[in-house]
């Protein structure tokens, strides 16, 4: 009963991880659209990254939390899809 709460909890914190750290390569990622001025978008699937271009007044790096919580927990879901799917294959 332990190994198998064990192995959720561990999936889990894995998936939280692996989560946070996709989500912050996806900041390199440039979503910028060819038309728009003034700024460039970072970050998949929701761009959470901006950097103000026109007018950046003394930092141009602007988070968006929101944008960026929703991206972890995407990202948190995929992975911890690909642990499950990984873990269930070993079975076999």
């Amino acid at each position: 009963m332990w190994g198998r709460r064990m192995k959720t909890g561990m999936t889990l914190i894995l998936a939280v991880i692996g989560g946070i750290v996709v989500t912050l390569v996806t900041g390199l990622i440039n979503r910028t659209p060819a038309m728009l001025v003034g700024a460039v978008y970072y970050g998949y699937p929701l761009a959470w990254l901006e950097m103000l271009v026109v007018a950046p007044q003394y930092f141009p790096w602007v988070v968006r939390p929101i944008r960026l919580i929703i991206d972890i927990v995407v990202w948190f879901i995929v992975v911890w899809v690909i642990l499950f799917v990984i873990s269930k294959v070993r079975k076999k």
